[in-house]
């Protein structure tokens, strides 16, 4: 499956300056622009809300995504904290946002065309729908991919129709509120445009149309030129109806000489509607949780995956102790973790997962975990790793407990599938099972070792009474702003040296190895070396349990180039992290054409037989312009050290396009080398995930969302560019949905074959649940495959679309004094009836303006009294009501003390609530 990338400036990697990879923009203002300005608004409004709820100021140094991350999490952000989610989230709702031109092409829905305004709202009302269910299940990936593909839809609405020209210059509020009808549309025998023979008419619409106020959007055709008498075209060379009369085209994707203040109204008003949009998401999920979804959190994640069996009593309670560690030693740091996720499992079950934000509920489930059961019976591990890798964030580190192999082991390429897919690390903790427990075989341990690795994890094989020794590492890995430097693996032991680049922004640096009978000595740039012998030496500390050396390089340490020889016959792995702000993200992309050219994430393994390309985003303590880029390309982490580069192309704002020729062959990863503008200094990263290229692809695209109880058809297409035959296809989902789907698929080289997978949600299904597919192709010798994952969200259908409705019935202001010096001592009273008389019952109140105190009977109700109590300082008030499918309502009062008090009380809609806030100058 092939998504689009959005990168602002993508369009500059085009063969033409003119060419518009997105609607709305050309090489001005893109779909990317439009909704990066919206999200970083909004964000900014939201952390700014927070930080003064909190009591602190929202000041960042500077716009890059770590300065903003660290002034939204306030005074306990006091040290490095990575802005690394926070770009990526941006990037998902980027890619998603593309992905409607390249997948829904010919669907006029998805981009207004064609007079498709009721069918179109219907895709923005079922995405809003389950943006606010995915939330209210923490399943923010889903939410964040929905959010991308409906702002598409909508921004679409203000280039493709005519709402500019009838002189509108605010939001459709009508496209996001389905209570509100769609008025005055242009039926299908209203002739809208007049003929334009030129193309470039400043505006063809009618005269009648534009008196009458009559919407109307143009008709596109990409493989047919039909359209009703009579009607606009989208226009441009790709729309074939363009050239019907009456020609030309009401497109205001690119800004022209013909349509520059259309097209600047377009994009003014696009932006606009995206903000309205993100305001209802916002005020559904709460700021909290709003932030939550875009990436704003403490990057640090705690996930266990515990083995519960009789004979890991001892390893339970070490898990345990590591936990309390974790959540005691780091509160109220930057370290502390965002959020903790456990997963048990025995055999023959596995699961629940159990994710909270709270620290004591974490002690409490997991002082819950009781050994029992087993015996000579191997585990669901893979099972439990599944959940975690599907329910985790991305770029996560899962730590997994057992003593015992996997019954599941056919998930093995199911696990690689996901970890490539998420870029999570999972290491692996094995200890010798007790007596009549059936331990770690050499084969299993080498199936664990293997994911580890393809995940840039680690494998540790301990006894049970050294795991308290061992465990070091989550501590060491469970923190904010983690990066690696370097990472290799031998298959056979020999003697080989090491060169590694540490620059001045790292700090709390450790060296791993696995492995046994391995000696190694480290050298420092001014040639000062340690030797493995050395406990404690000039360079730093060592700790050695079972077959894991831990080195944890001194505070003092320097910069530049360092070194670490290693000798020994058997297999091993060498990691170097540290802390430091300076990374970067990236993904694998292939070019496409069509009406809005432009690069495609690849979700499975690159195309074999031709060159990588890589879009990398480069993330640093200043924002980009503080960092160079010089070298990026491909080394295999278990062959000779022999980095292949590729040809960099500077994108602008952090955003760099990579092309590599020479492919490795086997599992590669990415490594980059720079300068740190800030210190001067040189620096040296890599990605953990491995990779490795195929001759088959999978192309699938979602839709829609799945509906309890329905059957969803699933369509998917299968092409190799090797050998045909007999391919094997295998679906997995992670909540054991029934499915059905073809075994086998017939390939003919260079053809897809196309097929459908049908999963059912069974009726119970909790709306907002999101569900992992994976989709694998293998050859029938097994010699090639690749694979798609996807991820679908089961969402009700939805009846109640009316808003709660706020009416104020009393206020007491009238002791307020007019000298606002002496507000201090006075208080006054808001009382207001909330109903949800026709819907599913208020679920929550919340304050979003004033400093009073807001208190109202238990909830859920479909009727609510509230009061609000505050100073006569504090005079405005905004609460907000929510339904339990998301319908947000706002009450929003104002006192104006002049010779008594003037009240403005409003029980209106959101939009009329807004323009008169801002007409009374509401912040």
């Amino acid at each position: 499956m092939a998504l689009l990338l959005g990168v602002s400036l993508l369009a500059l990697a085009l063969s033409g300056p003119t060419v518009a990879f997105v609607p709305i923009g050309g090489s001005a203002s893109t779909h990317v622009s439009i909704t990066g300005t919206a999200l970083l608004q909004k964000v900014t409004e939201t952390c700014r809300a927070v930080a003064e709820a909190a009591g602190h100021e929202f000041k960042p140094t500077g716009s890059s995504p770590a300065e903003i991350v660290q002034a939204c999490l306030g005074p306990t952000a006091t040290g490095d904290v990575s802005g690394a989610k926070f770009q990526s989230a941006l990037q998902e709702i980027y890619v998603q946002n593309g992905l409607v031109d390249r997948n829904f092409v010919h669907s006029a829905p998805h981009h207004f065309d064609s007079e498709a305004f009721l069918e179109g709202r219907g895709l923005i009302m079922e995405g809003l729908v389950a943006i606010k269910a995915n939330i209210r299940e923490e399943n923010f990936k889903a939410a964040r991919e929905t959010l991308g593909r409906i702002l598409h839809t909508l921004q679409d609405f203000y280039s493709h129709s005519n709402w500019v020209e009838l002189g509108y210059t605010e939001p459709y509020i009508n496209l996001i509120r389905p209570d509100l009808p769609l008025e005055n549309l242009a039926d299908v025998n209203t002739a809208t445009c007049s003929d334009c023979a030129s193309g470039t008419c400043s505006n063809p619409i009618l005269p009648n149309i534009l008196k009458e106020k009559k919407l109307t959007s143009g008709y596109m055709g990409i493989f047919t030129s039909a359209k009703p008498q009579g009607k606009c075209s989208h226009g441009g060379v790709s729309d074939l109806t363009s050239t019907v009369v009456p020609r030309g085209g009401i497109s205001k994707d690119e800004r022209r000489s013909d349509n520059v203040a259309l097209h600047e109204a377009a994009v003014k008003t696009a932006t606009a509607a995206s903000l309205q949009l993100l305001e209802d998401i916002r005020s559904a999920a709460g700021d909290k949780d709003f932030l939550r979804m875009m990436g704003i959190a403490r990057s640090a994640v705690v996930c266990f995956v515990i083995d519960t069996t009789g004979s890991m009593s001892d390893d339970i309670e070490e898990a345990r102790s590591v936990v309390y560690q974790i959540i005691d030693s780091k509160k109220g740091t930057q370290d502390e973790p965002s959020e903790y996720i456990l997963v048990p499992f025995n055999d023959p079950d596995f699961g629940p997962m159990i994710r909270t934000t709270d620290p004591e509920k974490m002690k409490t489930e997991i002082s819950k975990l009781k050994a029992s059961g087993g015996g000579d019976i191997p585990e669901m591990c893979l099972s439990g790793l599944q959940l975690a890798l599907t329910g985790a964030p991305s770029s996560s580190h899962i730590y997994v407990f057992t003593d015992a192999e996997a019954k599941d082991i056919a998930l093995k390429d199911t696990i690689v599938a996901l970890i490539r897919s998420t870029k999570s690390t999972v290491s692996f903790f094995m200890t010798a099972g007790k007596r009549g427990r059936r331990s770690v075989t050499y084969a299993s341990f080498n199936d664990y070792s293997d994911l580890a690795l393809a995940s840039g994890g680690q494998a540790i094989k301990v006894s049970k009474n050294q795991l308290p020794q061992a465990t070091d590492v989550i501590l060491d890995t469970s923190t904010s702003a983690l990066v690696t430097v370097l990472q290799r693996a031998r298959n056979t032991g020999r003697e080989e040296t090491f060169p590694f680049t540490l620059d001045e922004s790292l700090k709390n640096i450790t060296i791993y190895l696995t492995g046994t009978s391995l000696t190694f000595t480290m050298t420092n740039p001014a040639g000062i070396s340690q030797n493995h012998n050395e406990a404690s030496g000039k360079l730093g500390t060592i700790k050695t349990v079972g077959n894991l050396w831990r080195i944890r390089l001194n505070s003092d340490k320097q910069s530049g180039t360092w070194k670490i020889n290693i000798k020994t016959a058997q297999p091993y792995t060498l990691k170097v992290t540290g802390q430091s702000t300076i990374t970067f993200i990236y993904d694998f992309v292939e070019r496409f054409t069509g009406p809005h050219p432009g690069y495609a994430v690849i979700s499975g393994r690159p195309q074999s037989g031709q060159p990588a390309t890589l879009m990398l985003s480069v993330i640093g303590r200043k924002g980009p312009s503080s960092m160079s880029v010089e070298e990026v390309g491909l080394v295999i982490v278990s062959g000779p050290e022999n980095v292949t580069n590729g040809v960099i192309t500077d994108m602008g704002n952090g955003d760099i396009l990579v092309t590599v020729d020479a492919v490795p062959e086997g599992e590669f990863v990415v490594v980059l080398n720079g300068t740190d503008k800030v210190s001067n200094s040189e620096f040296q990263r890599q990605s953990t995930t491995q990779m490795s290229v195929s001759k088959v692809n999978i192309q699938a695209v979602v839709g829609s969302s799945v509906v309890p109880g329905e059957n969803f058809n699933f369509p998917f297409s299968v092409m190799t560019q090797g050998a045909g035959g007999t391919y094997t296809i295998n679906a997995r989902n992670d909540r054991n949905f029934p499915m059905t789907y073809p075994s086998r698929l017939t390939l003919t080289t260079g053809r897809y074959a196309n097929a459908t997978l049908t999963i059912t949600a069974p009726v119970n299904t909790e709306s907002g649940t999101d569900v992992t597919l994976t989709i694998e192709a293998k050859s029938s010798s097994g010699a090639d495959s690749n694979y798609a994952v996807l991820r679908l969200s089961v969402v009700t259908k939805i009846t109640d679309f009316y808003q709660p409705q706020c009416e104020v019935f009393g206020v007491l202001a009238d002791d307020c004094p007019k000298d606002l010096s002496q507000c201090g001592s006075f208080h006054w009273e808001l009382s207001a009836n909330l109903t949800d008389g026709n819907g599913t019952g208020i679920e929550s109140i919340s304050l979003r303006q004033g400093n009073g105190t807001l208190s109202h009977p238990s909830l859920p109700a479909s009727f609510i009294q509230a009061s609000y109590n505050a100073s006569c300082c504090s005079q405005i008030v905004e609460f907000i009501a929510v339904d339990k499918v998301g319908n947000v309502g706002k009450c929003y009062h104002a006192i104006v003390p002049s010779g008594g008090s003037v009240a403005l009380s409003l029980s209106l809609p959101l939009w009329l609530c807004l323009l008169v806030s801002a007409l009374v100058g509401r912040p």
